[in-house]
């Protein structure tokens, strides 16, 4: 890594960055954005695009990351960006089919999530793969951008921030994109009365004795699933070391949010309980097909849990203000949920063998239970003492222990409700994928035009995604048509 020299000025990294980009963990996040028509525009257009809207929207893009003579920390240095080198066109075998061409795209995929990014140019690539793709029938497109980021720039919400920066809405470019509601916080205590009675003083005296129960509980446990305590191998986990330098496939399904919420509203959840009440059966199912013993086995997931105040997307360039109540970098924290289980040794088993709306109220309460903890507050103050007292590359081998014994990771974002365009090219679907990471699966999510976008993101060769995807798929409508056996 390049040295800041004495007279030189430069920014420093955030703790959080300097963990992400790192000995111990190098992770990248790669946005994907799927057009309507071919994508016709020439060398030079491109060009004036990123000069134009994208390398304003952040100070990042135009920076790299060095070192600090003094004291290693590091820092962002401000450089002249060389455009061409961060543009990628590649040249695929022509006359092909779109389903010829989405294995094209996956292995290109694959590839430029294992390549590592130059020291000494900004952390971003823009890839214009102008093929047809099919997604294997389930979401067509003429031409596909895929723009590549460093995780250290800013988080999965920082990325689509800064895509939004460069779309406009395909209907009327002069109105604003808009987004699903938010609902009220979960953490919101007050009473609609505001006069204090003894049953309001003992329910909040409870809520603190959970907080407080919750808090140590989860930890205690946090640090002993980072330190020591792995999950066990299994048809989701291979375990081995160095992971996240192997070849990755991805796979993707769509499902329609207005049957998400219909659920949803059947049960009483939310829709985050039970999009992962549809992954954690499907994973099952999966698990189940592969290896019929591995219903039994422990499996955690890492939920990503975004720890912003206000979670509303503003414009990037009011991200980046020191007082922004929407800030731009990464805001999240990790919460270990385990994977319901689908084994016939108790009665809560045997529920969810016979009920597949369990495995949603089994995510919820769960998940509900973490989400009252303190213990992701917690865990970011340890990072912090590690760092202060033992250095960034030691707080970073800690989040990589917290990855690596785990089972897999789920992360989702938010996408506007109406179509988005680029230069003028209808944007039909949009994903994205997080490499690097040691593990062997994450699924990423993210809602787009009022439907639900998954993406099985899967270590090549060990786990099949397609057929991972397909159980997926399955969940979804076992747990859809028990919803609607249940009105």
């Amino acid at each position: 890594m390049e040295y800041l020299k004495e007279e030189e000025v430069a920014e420093p990294v955030s703790p959080t960055g300097q963990y992400l980009n790192s000995e111990a963990l190098s992770i990248c996040v790669l946005g994907v954005l799927e057009s309507e028509v071919p994508i016709t525009v020439d060398d030079s257009q491109v060009e004036l695009l990123v000069k134009d809207v994208f390398l304003p929207t952040n100070p990042r893009f135009s920076s790299i990351m060095v070192k600090d003579e003094t004291n290693g920390e590091k820092l962002w240095k401000k450089v002249e960006v060389n455009i061409k080198d961060h543009i990628k066109i590649p040249i695929f075998p022509s006359g092909m089919s779109p389903k010829a061409y989405d294995k094209y795209v996956d292995d290109y995929i694959s590839n430029i999530a294992m390549e590592k990014f130059p020291k000494t140019k900004p952390l971003w690539e823009i890839h214009i793969i102008n093929y047809p793709t099919c997604n294997n029938n389930s979401a067509a497109a003429a031409g596909t951008v895929i723009f590549k980021l460093h995780h250290s720039i800013g988080d999965g919400f920082s990325l689509v921030g800064a895509l939004l920066s460069c779309l406009q809405r395909a209907d009327d470019p002069s109105l604003p994109l808009t987004f699903p509601s938010a609902r009220p916080s979960r953490f919101d205590t007050r009473d609609g009365n505001s006069n204090y009675s003894i049953n309001g003083f003992l329910k909040n005296l409870s809520k603190i004795f959970s907080v407080l129960s919750n808090t140590v509980s989860d930890f205690c446990w946090s640090i002993t699933k980072s330190t020591f305590l792995e999950d066990d191998r299994s048809p989701i986990r291979s375990g081995d070391l160095g992971i996240e330098f192997r070849p990755i496939t991805t796979a993707t399904t769509t499902f329609n949010l207005d049957q998400i919420k219909q659920i949803k509203t059947n049960i009483g959840a939310t829709i985050n309980d039970v999009v992962a009440g549809i992954i954690f059966l499907g994973t099952r199912l999966y698990m189940k097909e592969m290896s019929p013993d591995s219903i039994k086995t422990n499996s955690t997931t890492l939920v990503l849990l975004n720890t912003r105040e206000f979670r509303s997307y503003v414009p990037v360039k009011d991200m980046v203000k020191n007082d922004a109540k929407t800030p731009w970098g990464n805001y999240f924290a990790f919460l270990h949920v385990p994977i319901p289980k689908l084994s016939d040794d108790d009665d809560d088993s045997k529920l969810l063998n016979t009920n597949p709306l369990e495995f949603v109220r089994k995510a919820r309460e769960i998940i509900n239970a973490k989400k009252i903890s303190l213990a992701a507050h917690l865990t970011g103050r340890l990072l912090q003492i590690l760092k202060n007292f033992r250095g960034p590359e030691a707080a970073a081998r800690y989040i990589y222990g917290t990855i690596q014994k785990t089972s897999m990771t789920i992360t989702n974002l938010v996408g506007p409700v109406e179509q988005m365009a680029l230069a003028n090219h209808p944007i039909v679907g949009i994903y994205f994928v997080v490499a690097g990471a040691p593990q062997s699966l994450s699924i990423t999510i993210i809602s787009y035009m009022r439907k639900l976008r998954v993406v099985v993101v899967a270590e090549k060769g060990f786990i099949d995604a397609q057929k991972l995807k397909s159980c997926i798929e399955n969940a979804f409508q076992m747990i859809f048509e028990a919803a609607c056996k249940n009105i």
